[in-house]
């Protein structure tokens, strides 16, 4: 039972999503800090608040922190644009300029040498003005 378990557990694939999952928090916790130390000021020269937590509002008693959102969405926006920017997208440009060209299939037809129709290759005879056809090639 703790055999199936180990190997489980060493699979390539586990061990991956553990080591994305260490990194992803580490870079969410970077992002975060950009977040609070560079972009929250920006917005504050724009819009006068260095920060959105303190954005609330109350209906009968009961209070909205709607800045704590604000901030969260920033973050996640940000966070996803890093994401997007500095990483799929130059994947996606590794895994085209990886990936090959299928190669040419075989050509099926060939040209009649009097009359310059498409002909079937193994044709011995073109159909279209009935000369006779030499070999694969014409």
């Amino acid at each position: 039972m703790l055999s199936g378990f180990k190997q489980f557990i060493l699979r390539g694939s586990v061990v991956d999503l553990a080591v994305g999952v260490v990194v992803g928090a580490a870079f969410g916790a970077v992002v975060t800090a950009f977040t609070k130390a560079l972009i929250t000021p920006l917005i504050a020269l724009l819009v006068g608040k260095p920060d959105f937590s303190a954005l609330v509002f109350t209906v009968h008693g009961t209070v909205f922190p709607v800045g704590e959102f604000v901030n969260a969405l920033v973050s996640f926006l940000l966070i996803a644009a890093a994401v997007y920017f500095f990483v799929v997208t130059p994947i996606n440009a590794l895994v085209a300029r990886m990936r090959k060209a299928p190669a040419p299939a075989d050509p099926t037809t060939k040209k009649c040498p009097e009359c310059l129709s498409e002909i079937p290759i193994d044709a011995r005879r073109c159909s279209f003005c009935t000369q006779p056809v030499l070999g694969k090639a014409a």
